[in-house]
């Protein structure tokens, strides 16, 4: 056992521009939010209840894309999704769906732990989480004023926009025809902006057992009942016996490669070590797609990997390790 670490990302893919402010409040909040899950591994915590506790802080904050500040549906209103792993037994819960539960990712444990399911969506996910006495909010409470200006422009742009905190320099390519200049896309159909802003966390703790769970409020001006990666299991989050794993960026590229499944499976079948894992998965599994993704191991490594412009995260380990940052 190399004792235990963490790793935290608030999303892959950041617009070169982004304004220096918003670059340190970024960086404030991964430093927040590691120094939490430090001190909860230094207490013994189990890695499962330190991801849940990390996530959970992160969604609370409207900073980044998960919970408070989740993006927009076509229709203005917010539909969350979440997920949670626990490594030793395999044991996982998700939830989609989303639109008046405060904090996501507790939810998904519960189903993995309150429920014989693995994933519960929509109505019967609510439903579950007024059963399991949840706290829920209006669909009001996740919607910020930022999130409203920037689905205008998703729509006058007739496009998808990624990162709905586009600095006000970017903000003239988000016109009528900016799609059809865009050189990317998205199952074949254009996009405008790539900076998605999902929230994960993964920890090992001092006995060796990996978590891992994600959040996420999807893709501004979304449709309505789009699932992205960061509920699935194997494609957004995984956490075994050897690693835990958290996805992000372009979900429809993470699902078609099974990504953070592909980061244990070549540990497991090819005998890689942690980063040469997560290298081969982010080099050979994304085909044209553009993601990134954080992982611990059970000998307490971290490890990340993106081909995006940049991705948030930060990292800690118990032998005093610890760095946050934003650019490669």
């Amino acid at each position: 056992m190399g004792g235990w670490a963490i790793a935290v990302h608030g999303g892959a893919g950041v617009d070169p521009n982004l304004p220096r402010e918003r670059q340190e409040e970024a960086k404030k909040l991964l430093t927040r939010c590691l120094q939490i899950g430090i001190s909860a591994l230094r207490s013994n915590l189990p890695a499962i209840d330190v991801v849940e506790l990390v996530v959970r802080e992160l969604e609370t904050d409207p900073l980044f894309n998960s919970g408070r500040g989740s993006a927009l549906t076509e229709n203005g209103t917010v539909e969350m999704e979440a997920s949670i792993m626990d490594g030793p037994k395999r044991r996982c819960g998700a939830v989609s769906g989303l639109t008046a539960v405060k904090n996501p990712v507790s939810l998904a444990r519960l189903v993995m732990e309150k429920s014989p399911h693995s994933y519960l969506a929509f109505s019967g996910a609510e439903e579950f989480a007024r059963q399991q006495g949840v706290e829920l909010v209006d669909n009001d409470y996740f919607i910020t004023e930022e999130n409203v200006g920037m689905l205008k422009l998703a729509k006058e742009a007739n496009s998808i926009l990624f990162d709905y905190r586009i600095p006000a320099a970017g903000l003239e390519s988000c016109s009528v025809g900016a799609a059809a200049n865009s050189p990317l896309v998205m199952n074949g159909l254009p996009i405008s902006v790539y900076a998605p802003e999902t929230v994960g966390c993964v920890a090992v703790d001092s006995e060796g057992r990996c978590a891992a769970a994600t959040s996420t409020g999807g893709l501004m001006n979304k449709k309505t009942g789009r699932i992205g990666d960061s509920p699935l299991i194997g494609s957004g989050t995984y956490a075994g016996d050897l690693c835990g794993i958290s996805c992000t960026g372009e979900g429809e590229a993470i699902i078609r490669g099974t990504l953070a499944r592909d980061v244990a499976a070549v540990m497991e079948y090819k005998g890689l070590g942690l980063q040469e894992a997560v290298d081969f998965v982010v080099k050979e599994r994304l085909d044209e797609g553009r993601a990134g993704l954080i992982a611990v191991s059970r000998d307490g490594e971290v490890a990340c990997g993106f081909n995006t412009n940049g991705m948030f995260r930060g990292f800690a380990t118990e032998d005093g390790f610890m760095e946050v940052g934003i650019w490669e």
